[in-house]
């Protein structure tokens, strides 16, 4: 044997104890041994506690009815936001996420002056905290270009209450109880 042959044989023999010993220590588990559908069903969980809304593949729905098949967030909060936000643009309306962002929107009683608006459905109920509205506003200045700058404080609360009441109504309209 020439001592190239040594030289990789001893290298070979290196890289696979190199290989071999690169275990990543984990016990193996419950999880590990589940099958597929027991999997799923495990990975299913709750966002934000036992009062949220439900996620993940396994998710069941037996709450109470939400006015929407299909999407993972309350149908009446839902409509009622795409109802009230109707006379904006929408840049992005995710039924399964809950987020609705609309695109600037220029009022034409007020050109220098635009807003825009993002919405948070929360939760699968009809509740006044399952929603959340951010407004942002930026105006222009005398070169042309937009800055940002404050919104009256109570601007996201009307919003808020706006939906709500408009979400009301289409339960209402529905001939389901509150």
């Amino acid at each position: 044997m020439t001592l190239r042959h040594v030289f990789r044989t001893a290298l070979i023999l290196g890289l696979l104890a190199a290989v071999t010993s690169c275990g990543t220590g984990k016990k193996v588990t419950e999880e590990d041994t589940m099958t597929t559908e027991e999997a799923r069903k495990a990975r299913k969980g709750k966002l934000f506690g036992e009062d949220a809304f439900e996620y993940g593949p396994g998710a069941d729905r037996k709450e109470e009815p939400s006015g929407g098949g299909g999407i993972a967030v309350n149908g009446y909060l839902w409509r009622a936001s795409l109802d009230t936000m109707s006379f904006m643009p929408l840049s992005s309306a995710d039924p399964f996420g809950g987020v609705i962002v609309t695109d600037w929107y220029v009022s034409p009683e007020s050109p220098n002056e635009r807003f825009k608006v993002q919405i948070y459905i929360l939760d699968r109920q009809l509740r006044a905290d399952g929603l959340r509205v951010s407004v942002f506003r930026q105006v222009r200045d005398a070169y042309g270009s937009w800055s940002d700058a404050p919104v009256k404080p109570d601007t996201a609360r009307q919003l808020e209450n706006a939906i709500l009441t408009r979400a009301r109504q289409l339960r209402i309209d529905a001939g389901t109880t509150l």
